[in-house]
């Protein structure tokens, strides 16, 4: 038993090593933004004997989301159970094998099967990076910094639609140096996480509270310790199995906050992820004749409303950050819906306006999740979360280019529109306030309404 502290892990003062591990944790989302938008101008530029049919340029689009729900879903589990800090690296050894393969690729399927693997580390790290940062982090940095995840991803996402960009014009086989760019960044984030600590919070869930009493002194604080943590675990819940662990995410106490977890990142990603990934031909769909030039645009909004996303988001609630951008989304993308023959500052200027909300509210993503769950289910949960999110991102990814071809594009909007509207009143209805408190004081509040007084989100 560590002797008694003062400080903790949730009000310790911010040290470098709270900021070194953000910046760690939010390399691998870059990479996992990067991986995902570079197919945008890698589809674009493909050559026309590729055989790149609707179907398949869904399929491919779609490919690494289905990974990445596969990875969410199985990885969460047994973070929970073998630790945080392995699977923190070994995520991004993957990343880079699979990233080179895209090289070696010489037909649709074979791309398919290669973005697939890619999904399933970019699931890993879906799962696995906000849990471990979460509980590294006091509490008045876990707004910003998991916030800052979401910012990071959209930089990514930015970075990869300019370097395809430049790259473009590099004859038959620029797609493939496009997309084989993501092994860079994977190669030397996946170097600097090599030693990092395991969780102390997952330590005391196992028990072993001298080494988390230990990391804490070494790491954030030597006056600071876990007995806060050893005293919640004494009155806790034991070890669980993956089963188990499964089975306590739907269980009557957390399903709600399950299901809501994954409901809001599906109404926020689902149309997102569609967009973004077949951004060019959106817009010339929409009558603007060069759709890499706009795409470029609207990114930069995508990645500057990230930004602006991590200032805001300790400064209004968690419900309230929610509801409100749902509703503002809708309307960014209202006219589109209604205008048969939109000019292009109306396209344009609706899509940057919701890309940059959008990015705002994304933000939560990797903030709220980690929030909503107790340690001993919470890399379970972020990773439930983010698998229930893919299923709407890839099935709307799949169906983005035959809908597009099928019923046009003013259509595609309408059920934006609808969907963002919905995500709008099942908020109001269900979600709950977390903003301001410890990760513990949040998971002891499931059985709260969610318009219970909401503390000072500082």
């Amino acid at each position: 038993m560590p002797s008694e502290s003062r400080l903790t892990i949730d009000n310790s003062p911010p040290v470098g090593f709270h900021y070194r591990l953000a910046v760690l944790t939010w390399g691998g989302k870059f990479i996992d933004g990067y991986t995902l938008g570079v197919l945008t101008i890698a589809l674009a530029v493909l050559p026309s004997d590729f055989g790149m049919t609707s179907f398949y340029s869904g399929l491919v689009g779609a490919a690494a989301l289905f990974g990445l729900f596969l990875g969410s879903l199985f990885i969460g589990p047994l973070a929970d159970r073998i630790g945080r800090r392995r699977l923190y690296t070994a995520d991004l050894a993957l990343f880079l094998v699979a990233s080179l393969a895209q090289l070696f690729v010489q037909d649709a399927l074979q791309l398919f099967a290669v973005r697939l693997v890619l999904g399933v580390a970019i699931g890993i790290d879906y799962a696995v990076g906000p849990t471990y940062l979460s509980e590294m982090l006091p509490k008045k940095l876990r707004g910003p910094l998991l916030g800052g995840l979401s910012a990071v991803w959209r930089f990514g996402f930015l970075a990869s639609i300019v370097v395809g960009y430049f790259m473009s014009g590099l004859g038959p086989d620029a797609w493939k140096w496009i997309l084989v760019t993501s092994a860079i960044p994977t190669a030397v984030v996946m170097a600097l996480r090599l030693g990092s600590p395991e969780s102390p919070r997952w330590l005391v869930q196992q028990g072993r509270y001298g080494e988390a009493d230990a990391i804490v002194k070494k790491y954030i604080n030597p006056e600071a310790g876990v007995d806060d943590l050893v005293e919640a675990h004494e009155h806790g819940t034991a070890r669980r199995s993956n089963w188990a662990t499964m089975k306590a995410l739907f269980s009557p106490r957390w399903r709600s906050r399950t299901f809501y977890a994954g409901f809001f990142w599906i109404a926020q990603a689902t149309p997102q992820t569609a967009i973004f990934t077949f951004l060019p031909s959106l817009f010339v769909a929409l009558g603007l004749a060069g759709g890499l030039t706009p795409t470029l645009i609207q990114n930069a909004f995508f990645a500057f409303g990230g930004i602006v996303g991590m200032f805001v988001v300790n400064r209004i609630s968690r419900r309230g950050l929610l509801i409100s951008t749902f509703w503002m989304m809708a309307v960014s993308v209202a006219a589109l819906a209604i205008l048969p023959q939109p000019g292009a500052v109306v396209v344009v200027t609706c899509l940057c306006v919701y890309a940059f909300i959008e990015a705002v509210a994304g933000n939560l993503q990797f903030v709220y999740p980690s929030e909503l769950f107790p340690t001993s289910i919470r890399a379970a949960g972020v990773g439930m979360a983010a698998a229930l999110s893919r299923i709407g991102a890839a099935v709307g990814t799949f169906l983005f280019p035959i809908l597009l071809a099928s019923f046009g594009v003013q259509a595609l909007m309408a059920g934006t529109v609808c969907l963002l509207v919905l995500g709008a009143v099942i908020s109001q209805k269900m979600a709950p306030e977390t903003g301001g408190r410890s990760l513990e004081e949040s998971a002891a509040e499931e059985d709260r309404s969610p318009r219970a007084a909401q503390p000072d989100p500082n």
